[in-house]
């Protein structure tokens, strides 16, 4: 018979406790009352309060991944993708609040402790990993001496947005459109591309 409540269910219920409450909200037996399951479903799918609280990072960590790297790779056009990529984190906040309000809160060394398992970390890892190499990428067509004001546009400035319409209820369409213009006027060219300067 398959099982009443999913490990999806509790990882959900964590995200929301954390988002009401920290961190430290998230104990089996909370979620267990959050989705009136008995403890020891929750202990059978996690055997380690530190593997719970993992996965209430690890889960919209790579869901938000997933769509803003597939949003960046997506144009040909690298002012355009990080257009549409700060448009991305924005918009992705306002339909997730309390995914957003989890990332944007808080940090990795919030959740990954000393008590997550092995696979835990090696999933954290993998994930780091992959945001770090495909920022790299982008970043690498623009001259180095933009690359900050890039980095700007498309991540840090999103973030700060995201971050002030967590405080007002959560991002709206006018926050969305304030980022994909804030990046647009920071993306701007200053000088030729990097294309042109090499073929110099």
């Amino acid at each position: 018979m398959p099982s009443r409540f999913r490990t999806e269910d509790f990882v959900h219920a964590a995200v929301r406790l954390i988002a009401e409450g920290g961190p430290g909200a998230a104990t089996a037996s909370a979620v267990a009352r959050a989705t009136g399951a008995p403890s020891g479903s929750v202990y059978h799918r996690f055997p380690s309060s530190g593997d719970l609280l993992a996965a209430a990072w690890l889960r919209p960590l790579r869901r938000f991944q997933d769509e803003f790297l597939a949003v960046l790779a997506g144009e040909a056009d690298p002012i355009a993708a990080g257009v549409a990529a700060a448009r991305q984190v924005v918009q992705w906040s306002a339909d997730h609040p309390d995914d957003a309000a989890l990332l944007a809160r808080y940090g990795r060394s919030d959740f990954i402790r000393s008590d997550s398992s092995a696979s835990v970390r090696a999933e954290a890892d993998a994930l780091d990993d992959r945001l770090n190499r495909a920022l790299a990428d982008y970043l690498a067509g623009f001259r180095a001496a933009d690359r900050d004001r890039v980095r700007l546009a498309v991540v840090d400035g999103p973030l700060a947005l995201v971050r002030r319409g967590l405080g007002a209820g959560g991002p709206d369409a006018a926050t969305v459109d304030l980022a994909a213009e804030a990046a647009r006027r920071l993306l701007a060219p200053s000088g030729p591309p990097v294309e042109m300067i090499d073929s110099i």
